[in-house]
C-alpha cells in the first residue's frame, strides 16, 4: 500500500486531539484534505501510515491516486466530499519570489519575470549553503532532518501590496529547501496566492505541494509548474501556458 501512489483519504488536515482514540479522524473541516501511503518519488520518511500529506482537494499530481475500497458488511449512510478550494483570478499585484543554489531556478524566474513584469525577489541567507554539489546535498538533509529555519538576509518590505507570490524552489530531498519555510513562516499568507514553481532531477514535486499547504494552510494553491533542470528551449512556452492556466496576463 506504500510507495505506489499516494491515496486520498477523507479527512481533512488539522490537529488530532489530546485524548487516546482508537482510529482517531482527522479535523471536522478545513481548507486542505488528507492523503497517505508516498509516491513513487518519495523517501522512506514519506511512506509511513503515520505520515499525513496534504493538499487542497481540487489539486491533482502525477504521483497521488486513490483506493477503491468496499465494507466487508452493508451499512447505512452517506459520504460527502468537501467543498472545492476557490482560485481566484490573479488580476492584483504579483510577486515572484525564489531560492536557488545551482542557478536553474533562478533561471525559470528570470523568465517568468520576462512575461509577466512581475516584481523579482531571490530569498537570500545570511550563511549560505555550501557551492559544493556533494556538500549541500548534506546540508539539506541535516536542515530537513532538524526542521531548520534559516536565516534570511533579505526580506520583502511590502508583502501586503501582493495578492499573487509565485513561488520557486528547486526539489530537494523530494520537498522544499529549509529556507522556502523560513520565506513562509516569516509574512501572513491569508487569502493570498501562492503559485509554486520547481527545478529537479526526475523527482517533480515530491512532497513540496504538500510542505507549502501546511506552512500556509490559509492561502490559495494555483496550479504548479515542475521543470526539469533548467528546462530547455521549451521553456518559455510551458511557462506561457502555465501562467495562462492560472489566470496571469502580461
Amino acid at each position: 500500500m506504500h510507495g505506489n501512489v499516494g491515496e486520498w483519504i477523507w479527512d481533512y488536515y488539522g490537529d488530532y486531539g489530546t485524548t487516546a482514540v482508537t482510529d482517531p479522524v482527522g479535523a471536522e473541516n478545513g481548507t486542505l484534505c488528507v492523503y497517505r501511503g508516498g509516491g513513487w518519488n518519495d523517501f522512506a520518511k514519506n511512506m509511513r501510515s503515520s505520515y499525513r500529506a496534504a493538499l487542497s482537494e481540487d489539486k491533482g499530481s502525477f504521483n497521488i491516486g486513490i483506493r477503491l475500497v468496499r465494507n466487508a458488511a452493508m451499512v447505512t449512510g452517506s459520504v460527502i466530499s468537501a467543498g472545492a478550494q476557490n482560485v481566484s483570478n490573479s488580476s492584483g499585484k504579483i510577486l515572484i519570489a525564489y531560492f536557488s543554489w545551482g542557478g536553474n531556478t533562478k533561471g525559470i524566474a528570470e523568465e517568468i519575470q520576462l512575461q509577466t513584469g512581475a516584481d523579482l525577489f531571490e530569498i537570500e541567507l545570511v550563511t549560505p549553503y555550501s557551492t559544493d554539489y556533494n556538500t549541500v546535498l548534506d546540508e539539506a538533509q541535516r536542515d530537513q532532518n532538524e526542521q531548520a529555519r534559516p536565516e534570511l538576509a533579505v526580506h520583502v518590505e511590502n508583502m501586503d501590496e501582493y495578492d499573487t507570490v509565485i513561488l520557486g524552489y528547486p526539489n530537494w530531498w523530494a520537498s522544499i529547501p529549509m529556507p522556502i519555510a523560513s520565506f513562509l513562516e516569516e509574512y501572513d499568507f491569508s487569502g493570498k496566492t501562492i503559485i509554486p514553481f520547481c527545478s529537479h532531477g526526475g523527482g517533480r514535486f515530491g512532497q513540496s505541494l504538500t510542505a507549502i499547504a501546511k506552512l500556509a494552510p490559509d492561502s490559495v494553491m494555483g496550479d504548479g509548474l515542475s521543470v526539469h533542470y533548467s528546462g530547455g528551449n521549451s521553456l518559455p512556452d510551458e511557462i506561457s501556458k502555465w501562467l495562462s492556466e492560472n489566470g496571469i496576463t502580461d
